[in-house]
């Protein structure tokens, strides 16, 4: 694995090593001393051309946890605004010695445009472009998930294991969703069966050809009894036009209300009697796609998954950077 570009593209085998990778290093992060010598010498370098809070310090500790030295890059008060193009701003960075490029960037398709460019020899890591994908955002949201349903299954650790027979539930603006689609993909290879719920107009054009079930009632789509729920964010700054009447009218159709909390708090993962669990990839507008009490619901796992994602972003960076590094001993 040389980038991670997309989960579309990523494989069975791969996405288990970085899962089970994950873990391990989930167990660094809850040691007193938060540090492995991994990454020493190295440089990873956090492009980010959209503003980001959770994804940018996520990787930021991430790369700090395994000793690598970080350069943070955003595009606003750079030269970027001075209408430098991305192919020379990554030249730049290459001149500086840059080991992997975390880029975030509105345009679809940018992160594979760098991965097969010659502007650089570094690693590339998706961390968002476009509506395109978000890799790593599906991969800790599967951590989270793994977790929950090897528990409730009974075993001991997770490792070694995927998401076959977990039905998943994604619920919201699918049309303007990287987070959607990066988990689509992901949650079907590691074996789970995966639904949409969103009105028509948040839905991508040719969606019935994806491999999800979908529905156009949230009520229909619990009662399909998922055992996981994903809440997205409306993102009206992609939208730029209406794609519902109202936030109250999207809330009331659309929201998990805390009447529909008290559904999902009776649905179970799978035959095991444990609860269903409640997810969302930040930031949420409570209120609208959710209710202040689902997000505080003892099913809901929002803060795991923001610590699971320094665990994944380190397994990510450490992989591509030991591997390549291991190349270059052997060239």
């Amino acid at each position: 694995m040389r980038h991670l570009l997309s989960t579309a593209e990523l494989a069975y085998d791969d996405a288990l090593r970085i899962l089970d990778t994950a873990e391990e290093m989930a167990a660094v992060t809850s040691r007193e001393v938060k540090k492995l010598p991994t990454l020493r010498g190295r440089t990873v370098v956090n492009l980010f051309y959209e503003d980001s809070t959770r994804t940018r310090v996520s990787f930021e500790a991430a790369a700090k946890r395994l000793s690598a030295d970080v350069v943070n890059f955003s595009a606003k008060g750079s030269s970027v605004s001075k209408g430098e193009s991305l192919k020379d701003t990554v030249q730049t960075l290459d001149a500086m010695g840059a080991d992997a490029i975390v880029i975030r960037h509105s345009a679809a398709g940018s992160a594979a445009q760098l991965a097969a460019s010659d502007w650089s020899e570094a690693a590339v890591v998706n961390a968002g472009d476009g509506t395109h994908e978000h890799p790593t955002q599906a991969l800790l949201d599967a951590l989270t998930l793994r977790r929950d349903w090897a528990a409730a299954h009974g075993q001991d650790s997770p490792r070694g294991t995927d998401l076959a027979g977990m039905k998943v539930l994604i619920v919201g603006d699918i049309l303007h969703s990287r987070v959607a689609r990066s988990n689509l993909w992901l949650l079907r290879t590691l074996g789970a069966e995966v639904h949409f719920a969103a009105p028509a107009t948040l839905l991508p054009q040719g969606v019935e050809q994806w491999p999800a079930t979908g529905h156009y009632s949230l009520d229909d789509a619990l009662a399909a009894a998922p055992d996981a729920v994903m809440l997205l964010r409306v993102q009206a700054e992609r939208m730029g036009g209406a794609f519902f009447p109202t936030a109250a009218e999207y809330t009331r159709r659309w929201g998990l209300t805390d009447e529909r909390l008290s559904v999902v708090e009776k649905l179970t993962l799978g035959e095991t009697g444990k609860p269903a669990v409640i997810l969302h990839p930040g930031p949420m507008n409570r209120g609208v796609e959710i209710s202040a009490a689902a997000a505080d619901s003892p099913q809901t796992r929002i803060t795991e998954q923001v610590a699971n994602g320094v665990a994944v972003r380190m397994a990510v960076l450490h992989l591509l950077l030991s591997q390549s590094h291991q190349e270059e001993s052997h060239s």
